[in-house]
């Protein structure tokens, strides 16, 4: 479900680079989205100011946090099992 909103978001994003007002509602949509789905963690904030930088909307941001969030989840717990 995380990867769809992602995937979703950075989709729209590229679109919504014309508009920022409209990126900036998009990317606190996901922030908030992702934050719920992925346990609330807190590693989305910098993919949250990495889209605000304005152009960086091209690259997958979303998607390459949330695939981060799910490497350090899955090493923590390869760590402690």
């Amino acid at each position: 479900m995380a990867f769809a909103v992602a995937a979703v978001s950075d989709f729209l994003s590229i679109w919504a680079e014309i508009a920022l007002p409209v990126q900036w509602l998009l990317d606190l949509a996901t922030a908030g989205a992702l934050f719920l789905i992925l346990g609330r963690s807190w590693a989305l904030l910098p993919g949250l100011v990495a889209e605000a930088i304005p152009g960086v909307a091209v690259f997958p941001v979303w998607v390459l946090v949330v695939v981060s969030i799910i490497v350090h989840d899955e090493i923590k717990v390869q760590r402690n099992g």
